[in-house]
């Protein structure tokens, strides 16, 4: 057998793995023309609600709040009391943002999944950041948007490319939960699939 293992393989679990969520804001949504706003405005929100139903640590940052506007109140409302990180440095690269990147660091895990608006810039490079400094990086891909299908496309190409791995929300939630003996499965069950995956929803409600 191969002596070494690669990590990917690794099922995400709420304990090795944290959210970073970057500039769901009023101003950068009116820019998205790649997809359904909602939908991604959704797929954001359910795996934040799913990351506080499971305690998985999660990291709010934003760019320019004054101009931009605050990130998504639903979603704040999940983590009261927890700061979102205006950046410093109105940098794309979220990660670049000292007290952003902090956070996520003293998370202490290895592995972190990223969405954000716009695919092709904040997005990609704070996820191409944490991947050059040794993560393993999930792409969060359909709660993500950009100002044309292309620039949204060739963001996510040029993420896999460089060794992100791709996920949507379904499957994210479904492999933090992992089972359906999870105890915090019927919350799940209520609160995320019944809003987002509605089969699955309706299957175990």
């Amino acid at each position: 057998m191969p002596n070494t293992k690669d990590g990917k393989l690794e099922l995400l679990t709420d304990k090795n793995s944290a959210l970073v969520l970057v500039d769901y804001q009023p101003t950068m949504f009116s820019g998205v023309a790649s997809g359904d706003k909602t939908i991604i405005r959704n797929a954001a929100y359910c795996a934040a609600k799913a990351a506080a139903i499971l305690d998985v640590p999660v990291v709010l940052s934003t760019i320019n709040p004054q101009s931009n506007g605050n990130f998504l109140a639903e979603v704040t409302a999940l983590f009261p009391g927890q700061q979102v990180f205006a950046r410093a440095v109105p940098s794309f690269d979220a990660f670049e943002d000292e007290k952003t990147y902090s956070a996520f660091k003293k998370t202490g895990r290895k592995k972190v999944v990223v969405s954000g608006l716009w695919t092709s810039m904040c997005f990609c490079y704070t996820a191409l950041h944490a991947l050059d400094d040794g993560y393993e990086v999930y792409g969060l891909i359909d709660a993500a948007g950009d100002s044309t299908p292309d620039a949204h496309r060739y963001g996510v190409e040029r993420m896999l490319q460089a060794g992100v791995v791709p996920i949507t929300v379904e499957s994210l939630v479904s492999e933090w939960m992992h089972a359906w003996t999870n105890p915090k499965a019927g919350d799940l069950v209520k609160e995320v699939y019944s809003r987002y995956g509605y089969m699955i929803g309706m299957g175990r409600s």
